[in-house]
């Protein structure tokens, strides 16, 4: 199983989970301070919240693609460095609640990909100190001007 991933940083998390759970049909697959996640079979699609400013308009954080094993992200990491794509591999980081393997890409637009796979539930929404993923509001959102490759890549 792989699926399309979408993560947005969104200034009211909690009207942001109110109008995704309408416009789904569903809770929440994972809820916690300033994160939340749908897990969606259709559309299959994994929905990333991660609470921003207050004011700050809705913005992309980064997409990816969840595949279901550290194996397929380790195909997905050889067969873009085969396509000639600078890729940034993580093994065994922690992000947004989970503990992950992935690998990172940019697009033309300097917009980060994710390859990856949730291997087990974490206490953590950050990762680590010098990344920006699913680094404090403020942070990132002083960073919202910014072009996606300053901002090293997401996470979740």
């Amino acid at each position: 199983m792989s699926r399309v991933q979408l993560a947005l940083r969104v200034p009211d998390l909690a009207a942001s989970v109110a109008f995704y759970t309408r416009l789904f049909g569903t809770e929440p697959a994972k809820l916690r301070d300033g994160y939340a996640n749908f897990a969606l079979a259709e559309p299959p699609l994994k929905l990333v919240l991660i609470e921003g400013a207050d004011g700050v308009d809705t913005r992309l954080d980064h997409l990816g693609v969840e595949v279901d094993s550290t194996a397929a992200v380790h195909a997905a990491t050889t067969r873009l460095a085969q396509a000639g794509l600078a890729t940034t591999e993580e093994n065994d980081s922690t992000c947004c609640y989970a503990l992950q393997d992935k690998v990172w890409v940019h697009g033309p637009g300097r917009e980060p990909w994710e390859v990856y796979v949730v291997k087990a539930d974490a206490d953590s929404l950050a990762k680590r100190q010098s990344s920006t993923c699913c680094s404090t509001p403020a942070a990132a959102d002083a960073r919202a001007g910014e072009p996606a490759a300053a901002t090293a890549g997401g996470c979740c």
